[in-house]
């Protein structure tokens, strides 16, 4: 098959590599639609260690398709069945899926090679996260139940309410999602970014109710406040960059009694400082949400399939195979939000 192999940042090549035979309980799919994801863009440009263990690695990881052959012992799933797989599934038997902290996972292997013509899925998420599509449900918009998932687990956590004004800072296809999620929770939406593409979609896609663009307000946390409830600031500011430096600036950004929620994970081995006195007698809580589990991996699937998330807003372009280095470019250069990707197509 053709394929996207991984051979170290900025080091990716389209190859023809052997379909892996399905081994026992695991099923291998025919990739119909990918999507690049800046989780991929970061690996790219400068590895990943939890994510690519080995090299050559295959690469990406959103991905929805139709099986082309089982191993021995899978029951739910057959050849042709339309399906989305997660990226991984808990194992159940560690210490924190144990104590439902399912995200944790001390065994939580990451699956990638999404983007090739065919990937083969390991049997414990065929088991526990793989599902079957709704008939009227298209593989692109499938395609982006993995993303979703990570923040639907982020919005449950954050407990948002109907009447709270939250503020989503960084709206690239994770912040974006964020919004708009906020917004069918009930929530008055504010969406702070710099790149008009997705400023574009902050109304187009999230339906956000206010807007601000940082380049012309580079320090928003004045303007954040005078589109809060007496300008007292913001019940909910989500941090969807992964910077330090916003970490730090989003705190000021939220009322007293507030939450601040830290959703971009930033470089290993950064550090951040907070104003313990405004924390504590403030009484703001601090919480961050990674990964996604099972239960928010089928509640993606059933955002997208009710129309609620109209995912395909978020696709910048459609590509194929053999333009995934350049997207990669694109999304460093600040062109793009989500590319689909078409391996079976000559595009």
């Amino acid at each position: 098959m053709k394929a996207i192999q991984y051979y170290g940042p900025q080091n990716i090549k389209y190859e023809d590599v052997p379909v892996k035979p399905p081994q026992k309980g695991e099923v291998t799919v025919k990739v119909i639609s990918a999507l690049t994801c800046g989780t991929d863009v970061k690996t790219y440009r400068r590895g990943h260690p939890v994510l690519i263990k080995d090299i050559p690695s295959g690469f990406g990881h959103e991905f929805a398709g139709i099986i082309e052959k089982t191993g021995d012992g899978v029951e739910n799933f057959k050849a042709g069945d339309r399906v989305v797989a997660a990226n991984s599934a808990p194992c159940g038997q560690c210490f924190f899926c144990k104590k439902g902290e399912y995200n944790l996972c001390e065994n939580l292997d990451l699956l990638n090679g999404a983007y090739a013509e065919y990937i083969t899925v390991p049997e414990r998420i065929v088991r526990k996260n793989m599902l079957i599509l709704p008939d009227n449900l298209s593989f692109d918009k499938a395609a982006f139940c993995e993303p979703l998932a990570n923040v639907v687990h982020g919005v449950e956590r954050t407990e948002i309410k109907p009447g709270q004004t939250v503020g989503i800072i960084g709206i690239g296809p994770i912040g974006l999602m964020f919004a708009r999620l906020a917004k069918l929770k009930g929530a008055k939406v504010i969406a702070a970014g710099r790149n008009p593409l997705k400023l574009k979609a902050a109304e187009d896609f999230a339906e956000a109710d206010e807007i601000i663009d940082l380049k012309k307000y580079p320090n928003p946390e004045k303007i954040i406040k005078e589109y809060t409830e007496e300008h007292r600031g913001l019940d909910v500011a989500v941090e969807c960059v992964g910077l330090p430096e916003i970490w730090e600036r989003i705190f000021s950004c939220v009322r007293p009694g507030g939450t601040v929620h830290f959703f971009g994970g930033c470089k290993s081995g950064s550090k951040v400082s907070i104003d313990t006195t405004k924390m504590h007698y403030g009484d703001i809580k601090l919480m961050s949400v990674f990964h996604h589990t099972p239960k928010y991996f089928r509640m993606a699937l059933d955002y997208i399939a009710s129309g609620e998330v109209d995912v395909e807003k978020l696709i910048t372009k459609t590509i194929g195979l053999k333009d995934i280095e350049w997207a990669m470019k694109e999304h460093m250069a600040g062109n793009a939000i989500k590319f689909l990707v078409k391996p079976q197509e000559n595009i």
